[in-house]
């Protein structure tokens, strides 16, 4: 009998294995619910929340545990190019090819916008990757679920955005990077994707990515917009605790945040 050949099983991002317990969560951070008083007083005071309005216009949420990554891209893309571009990739898996014989000959019922369905291609990392197919990364054949931060700014990098890629290290100046998330939110057609660890955050689940909408300065606090409402709502989060999730290890390198815009 030939010997089987050993896998490295990877934590999920953005959920745990399916069926598998869940780690006991942090201590929670100080959390602000987005349909709270407080909140409303923080939105209606901050003076960066310009990519609030695009990413809330062109939000969508997960439908399975895995998609973080391509959820959070499809939003970003689209805030950036849906109605300004022609051409996007059209996702034809809302409407079964036996369903469409009852259309109008000729008639395309399809809209042109990115969707989690259609943000990976042969020139990222592939669906059936994100969703465990084993992957060579050290020298082992490994089972890594979701998109590290590398893989979602290859993602985003292979529909021709701008990406800049940053890793929060162990010695990152958490001053530096408020200033460079807050500046951000504070311009139009610019924005940035965050991959931290929930339970850094008190929250259940593993690593996970959403995009940030706002920055409060008065408490220091960024909204998160989370895009998996069925295991967590949209959040305030101290800047510090917001680092301190980022400056966590997801398998070969800490997590970090992404900078994105659109040169064309």
């Amino acid at each position: 009998m030939k010997p089987r050949t050993a896998l490295l099983l990877l934590p999920l991002a953005c959920a745990l294995a399916a069926g598998a317990p869940e780690g006991a969560a942090a201590p929670a951070a100080a959390l602000v619910g987005w349909d709270s008083d407080e909140s409303a007083e923080r939105f209606a005071r901050s003076a960066h929340r310009k990519d609030f309005f695009p990413l809330s216009n062109h939000f969508v949420s997960q439908d399975n545990k895995i998609f973080c990554g391509p959820v959070s891209s499809a939003i970003v893309l689209n805030a950036l190019r849906l109605g300004r571009k022609k051409g996007l990739p059209q996702d034809e898996q809302s409407i079964a090819e036996d369903e469409r014989a009852w259309l109008p000959k000729g008639f395309n019922p399809f809209f042109g916008k990115y969707t989690p369905g259609n943000v990976l291609n042969e020139r990222t990392k592939s669906r059936v990757e994100v969703l465990g197919k084993p992957i060579r990364i050290g020298g082992k054949r490994v089972r890594d679920f979701g998109l590290q931060l590398r893989q979602l700014a290859g993602v985003l990098g292979a529909h021709g955005l701008d990406v800049t890629v940053r890793v929060v290290g162990n010695d990152a100046d958490a001053g530096a990077i408020r200033r460079e998330i807050a500046r951000n939110l504070a311009t139009s057609d610019d924005y940035v994707l965050v991959n931290y660890a929930r339970k850094s955050l008190g929250q259940p689940g593993g690593g996970h990515i959403s995009p940030l909408g706002a920055y409060d300065a008065a408490s220091d606090s960024f909204l998160i917009m989370d895009v998996n409402p069925n295991r967590a709502p949209w959040v305030w989060v101290k800047a510090d605790d917001l680092i301190a999730a980022m400056r966590t290890f997801d398998t070969v390198e800490n997590r970090g945040y992404l900078l994105i815009s659109d040169p064309g």
